[in-house]
């Protein structure tokens, strides 16, 4: 007998735990073609913000040993253009059972809620609050970043939200588990982590950085362990749903990173090496259930044992 594969978060049912990792995977448009998008538990939008971003300057993007550096700086339309162009498509894909989760951006607390609440009536399932973004009032450092800054964030979201509201992580803070107790504090429904780690490559030849930017964040499979140590400790500090996400490249790190304590897991830096990958994950999830006689997958949450 086939295992179970679905998982709730927030209320919220998925089909199963694999979703795509935001800003990896566009709005799914440009996937339909290449992958089948309703096999997915949950397609997570690329950064909406209120108004039009233009992003970095490039070049934007650099590989590395391991993964990827990108310094894209959440390039978008803005929330109306959005809504215009891109709802009819994931409302048509919500109809078929993959779950709409947006991922929700912004430089101070009133432009997030300009999102929030021009998506209030919107066919969306959940919002994912991106609390990487800097804070122009304070000096632009990182909501995320900043407990108090984070649970005040997270409050005002949770106030105007129709929809579930999950908090999307940093991981360039001393101790995730302060971060994630703020977010709960602050009324959040789950927590997703981690987002990239801040790095950096240099062309020795040329003696030049890589990135425009200079900075970028750093994600793919170098970061898997750090992801996979930050979920567990996120995990063992709040009660809330974890999704976690870092370097997923198999169904066997999907595990790995539900054992550590993630009630779901999301897909990123895997998909533009393979576009399918999340696809193989959910089988390869599937078959790993099998060969351990599990009858449920979310039996996996937080299992892990010594």
């Amino acid at each position: 007998m086939a295992a179970d594969l679905t998982v709730t978060i927030a209320g919220v049912t998925l089909k199963n735990p694999v979703m795509s990792a935001s800003g990896t995977f566009g709005n799914g448009r440009e996937y339909e073609d290449l992958i089948d998008l309703t096999r997915l538990g949950a397609l997570v939008t690329k950064g909406v913000s209120a108004v039009p971003w233009e992003g970095n300057p490039t070049p934007r993007i650099a590989e590395t040993p391991a993964g990827m550096l990108n310094a894209i700086g959440l390039q978008n339309p803005g929330i109306d253009v959005f809504i215009e162009r891109e709802m009819p498509f994931l409302a048509a894909l919500r109809g078929k059972g993959t779950r709409i989760i947006v991922n929700v951006c912004g430089h101070s607390v009133e432009e997030y809620l300009t999102v929030i609440d021009r998506l209030r009536d919107q066919p969306v399932d959940l919002l994912e609050i991106n609390v990487s973004c800097p804070n122009v009032r304070e000096g632009a450092i990182a909501f995320g970043q900043d407990p108090v800054m984070l649970k005040e964030v997270t409050e005002a979201c949770k106030e105007h939200a129709a929809q579930p509201i999950i908090m999307k992580l940093t991981p360039n803070v001393t101790d995730i588990r302060v971060l994630a107790r703020a977010a709960e504090e602050g009324g959040a429904d789950a927590i997703s982590l981690i987002n990239t780690l801040t790095g950096m490559k240099i062309d020795v030849e040329k003696r030049r950085f890589l990135l425009a930017n200079r900075t970028g964040g750093l994600s793919g499979p170098a970061i898997h362990p750090v992801a996979v140590r930050m979920v567990y400790e996120a995990s063992h500090a709040v009660s809330i749903p974890v999704i976690g996400m870092g370097g997923i490249a198999s169904g066997t790190d999907a595990v790995e990173m539900m054992l550590a304590g993630a009630a779901a897991v999301a897909v990123g830096t895997m998909t533009f090496h393979e576009p399918g990958a999340m696809v193989r994950i959910i089988d390869e999830i599937a078959a790993y259930a099998e060969r351990h006689g599990i009858r449920q997958i979310r039996e996996l949450t937080g299992a892990v044992q010594g």
